[in-house]
């Protein structure tokens, strides 16, 4: 009999990954140098970042599909190379000062294995972790939201060190290891396979898991409302909190009059804030279900967009954006577990696929509503009250949703009010 691989090792390999990848959150660290060499502009040297995003929820989309057919190890691998040709190309694109080369190695190339490595492991590890869906999946991408903390620091050493095109040369190779190392040992589990004591823990009345309202693929799920509704909350989630991360140095400086060193060690402590929420959020949505986790985010936000404006104290401004910063990185972590509840794991890895095409858009839409916002009114606080209504029109949708999964419950004949799903 072949013998089942560890579940711990499986995350500790999603986690590899994810670290890999989300180092893409580091990027302003060439912003700088790359200006400085070549005397590109901060606006086309910022492209590059968000043509790799763009590439990211592209990619994920169309190539969810490839996830499903060969499976996480084949796609995980796949990731590995055109994040590493991606990243190692950078280099010789910054060689002879090319900004095309840039942006086809790390924006296209880099963003596709952004992409496919963010899915990759996700839609394996819900189904090695069904008694603790969210908080699997938070792990691994609370991976992707602490990389920017763990690489920034050695991208800048590396930089001062060696220089830009080298560092890319180094990261190229390093990443490309550490996620083909990670990649080779994830597989599905059995179709059969359950962790050891779950039947005992079930019936024992120990463990309680929701059973999925359905079972669809990826095409079939994209016809349903609830596909669109996470998409809408998704979206709102991302574009207001993403718009914040943009905006959060000048914004805090403008608000409470933080200096600019105040301002970008405040902003350095809330990246941390943002790989917490992942986690945090993710495993509690296991116990308060993933509806209530979702309306528990616009609820606070819509209070938390609504007063930032208006808060005069360091201390409260700074706890405020702590909690949008977990709300945030909370907002990626759960989808996958709701896409699970909703749909099943039959073609999670797709259906997710699609999903992330909001975080493309939002990706765009954000951060350039935020500035547009400030340059017509002089100031951030205009377009945190219009978040603040957009997180009203989220809230409305995650109650919205909560019928949908009712009305389909019944049609399936599975019992209602349970703590995941309904």
């Amino acid at each position: 009999m072949k013998k089942t691989k560890n579940r711990w090792l499986i995350a500790a390999s999603a986690v590899g990954i994810h670290i890999s990848i989300g180092s893409v959150y580091a990027w302003s660290n060439f912003t700088n140098p790359l200006i400085n060499e070549f005397g590109w502009s901060a606006k086309q040297v910022q492209f590059t970042f968000s043509l790799a995003i763009l590439f990211l929820g592209l990619s994920a989309a169309f190539l969810g599909h490839f996830v499903e057919k060969h499976g996480p190890k084949k796609a995980g691998l796949l990731a590995s190379i055109f994040f590493g040709v991606g990243i190692f190309g950078s280099g010789f694109a910054v060689n002879i000062g090319s900004l095309p080369l840039l942006y086809l190695f790390y924006g296209v190339l880099g963003g596709i294995g952004l992409g496919v490595g963010y899915i990759a492991p996700v839609s394996t590890l819900v189904k090695w972790f069904p008694d603790r869906r969210g908080m699997a999946t938070g792990l691994a991408i609370m991976g992707f939201g602490f990389a920017a903390a763990i690489s920034s620091p050695v991208m800048d050493t590396l930089i001062k060190s060696v220089g830009t095109a080298n560092t890319f040369f180094i990261l190229g190779v390093s990443y490309f290891i550490v996620m083909a190392a990670s990649s080779l040992y994830l597989e599905k589990p059995a179709v059969d396979w359950e962790p050891e004591g779950f039947k005992e823990k079930i019936k024992s009345g120990k463990t309680k898991i929701a059973q999925d309202i359905s079972q669809l693929t990826a095409n079939e799920a994209i016809k349903t409302p609830r596909f669109y509704y996470l998409w809408v909350m998704l979206f709102i989630n991302v574009t207001c909190g993403i718009a914040i991360l943009s905006a959060a140095k000048p914004l805090a400086e403008e608000s409470v009059g933080l200096s600019t060193v105040e301002a970008a060690a405040l902003v350095g402590v809330l990246g941390l804030f943002n790989g917490l929420g992942r986690i945090g959020w993710a495993s509690i949505s296991d116990y308060i279900g993933r509806p209530n986790t979702y309306t528990t985010f616009f609820v606070l936000q819509i209070m938390l967009f609504a007063l930032l404006p208006h808060t005069s104290s360091v201390i409260l401004f700074q706890v405020m954006l702590a909690i949008v910063y977990t709300c945030y990185g909370g907002g990626f972590a759960s989808i996958p577990a709701f896409i699970g509840d909703l749909f099943g794991t039959k073609q999670l890895g797709a259906i997710h696929g699609y999903i992330l095409t909001a975080w493309a858009a939002a990706g765009l839409a954000g951060p350039m509503f935020a500035a547009w916002m400030k340059d017509t009114t002089q100031s951030y606080a205009t377009s945190l009250t219009f978040f603040a209504g957009l997180f009203v029109i989220a809230l409305i949708v995650s109650l919205v949703v909560r019928k949908d999964i009712r009305n389909v419950r019944e049609r399936n004949g599975l019992e209602t009010g349970n703590k995941i799903a309904g």
